[in-house]
């Protein structure tokens, strides 16, 4: 069973950063596609970024692009986000998500984290 623990959320004021992780166990860590959703208040839950096995390739949504970062440390089965320049539309639950399935980037796959809340004031 595919277990997914997010943490590193809290508030923070517009322009600053912070870095989310999130820790898998259950699973062959490097086998997984790794991602990152999230849910702001009223809207679907949308996509934000995803690394690759190796952590060769990324992928990012339009909105983060140039300010998120997604990586990964297969030796620690963890995956991370650090977020720079963060703006109040920021605001939202991050869910870190995966799937042992070939998907596009931007499918969620069928294994998901509790979520960690993230703040921006501005």
């Amino acid at each position: 069973q595919v277990q997914l623990v997010e943490s590193g959320g809290g508030l923070v004021q517009a322009g600053g950063s912070l870095r989310l992780s999130c820790a898998a166990s259950g699973h062959s860590f490097s086998n997984y596609v790794m991602k990152w959703f999230r849910q702001a208040p009223g809207k679907e839950r949308e996509f934000v970024a995803a690394i690759s096995r190796s952590g060769g390739s990324t992928y990012y949504a339009d909105s983060v692009k140039g300010r998120f970062t997604i990586s990964r440390d297969n030796a620690k089965s963890t995956v991370y986000l650090q977020m720079n320049s963060l703006k109040p539309e920021d605001t939202a639950v991050y869910y870190c998500n995966t799937d042992l399935r070939s998907l596009s980037p931007a499918i969620p796959g069928s294994y998901w984290g509790q979520g960690t809340q993230v703040t921006v004031s501005s």
